[in-house]
């Protein structure tokens, strides 16, 4: 079965497939397409079970002798079972307020992302003097000049280095810097491209705030750093520094979608205290009743559907929405493990967590030359990036 190409409000029947000669599959690789040479993930030392936080936790958000019945069922539903965060837990309690937070996590994240950005230049066999453009997201802190900014020197990229700092896509932002890596590539072919992503989720947790947002959010979120190495078309043969055996996938197609009046959904308000989390319960039913729909157009016009992707690299927004994302796409069971696995080894880590679980793919076992990939995210807007892959 084929789904054709529909506006957001069009009914979505679906229609008999035309025969093979109408609409042959792609087999290559389009010319415009962006080699990933690398990936690699940073994460705090400070690791904790589950178990281990959750009282811990309610003693930040909740008062004194409140009902922990609520957060317990929290964090024994997440599906969480280990994570890393930025600070030693019992140091959480001393951050008296949002600039207190914001230092930590200008500290810390420099740390991180130079750990994550130096180690996968390593894995690409690059240094930082080859990289052209550096897009640095986080929606967990904020600083000017940004971390990239201060990476700069720390790390030896070029004076002329061109610098993207993005602040607000959230959880989208790992797919949807990579998209946008795409798009620069496709531009300057012979460029090296680098997306950092830093989110240290643990300090923005607000005290003192009982709310079903924040207790839902001291369950679920870790901290962490990640860097994508892309390379353009010019050097997507293996040359131009770039390791053959780190090479690969390779992005052929992206697609971004805002959903009309949902931007109450997800994100923070900003308070005295800091970030103040908004998470609606609304998210898994967005994803049955408009998210496959997309997906299944998008596929299609590379004559694609579901039954052809082989790799399902899915944001790990939560367990509702990884399952609300299996029965939609009618997806084997199975098919988004690398997900759920990620979500309970480092929790959801907001724009780090589809290039840890892309790391993980790569690494265990590759796949096959030629299968292909979808790599997506959902976050604040609220809005959705596709990313299609091949091996």
């Amino acid at each position: 079965m084929r789904v054709p190409v529909i506006a957001d409000d069009a009914p979505s029947p679906l229609s008999p497939s035309p025969p093979p000669s109408a609409a042959p599959r792609r087999t290559t690789v389009p010319a415009t397409a962006t080699t990933i040479a690398a990936v690699r993930t940073a994460l705090p030392a400070h690791r904790y079970a589950q178990e281990d936080l959750t009282e811990p936790i309610g003693d930040l958000c909740l008062a004194p002798g409140a009902d922990r019945a609520l957060l317990r069922r929290l964090h024994a539903s997440a599906d969480v079972r280990t994570r890393h965060l930025a600070l030693p837990i019992e140091q959480y309690a001393g951050l008296g307020d949002f600039g207190q937070s914001n230092d930590a996590w200008v500290t810390a994240g420099l740390d991180l992302g130079e750990e994550a950005l130096i180690g996968a230049l390593q894995e690409a066999g690059l240094e930082p003097a080859d990289v052209d453009l550096l897009v640095c997201a986080s929606i967990t802190g904020i600083a000017a000049p940004s971390l990239d900014a201060r990476l700069a020197g720390r790390v030896g990229l070029r004076p002329d280095v061109k610098r993207l700092p993005v602040f607000g896509l959230g959880c989208v932002a790992g797919a949807a810097g990579l998209a946008r890596l795409h798009d620069y590539l496709r531009g300057h072919p012979g460029d090296t491209a680098v997306l950092l992503t830093v989110e240290l989720c643990s300090l923005t947790l607000q005290q003192r705030d009982d709310s079903h947002a924040n207790l839902v959010a001291g369950a679920l979120f870790g901290d962490g750093a990640a860097a994508l190495v892309a390379r353009g078309h010019a050097d997507n043969s293996g040359s131009g520094g770039v390791s053959p055996g780190a090479a690969g996938p390779s992005v052929v197609a992206t697609r971004s979608r805002l959903y009309p009046e949902t931007g109450q959904l997800l994100g923070w308000d900003i308070t005295a205290g800091g970030f103040r989390v908004v998470i609606g319960a609304g998210i898994p039913g967005i994803v049955r009743d408009h998210f496959g729909r997309h997906l299944r157009a998008f596929l299609a016009e590379h004559s694609l559907t579901t039954d052809d992707i082989g790799s399902w690299v899915c944001h790990p927004g939560g367990p509702k929405v990884l399952s609300a994302v299996t029965e939609t796409l009618g997806l084997p069971a199975e098919a988004l493990d690398t997900a759920r696995r990620s979500l309970a080894t480092v929790g959801n880590m907001s724009s780090v967590s589809v290039l840890h679980i892309l790391q993980n793919i790569r690494e265990s076992p590759r796949p096959e030359p030629g299968t292909w990939g979808l790599l997506m995210a959902m976050g604040p807007g609220f809005c959705s990036e596709l990313v299609l892959l091949r091996w």
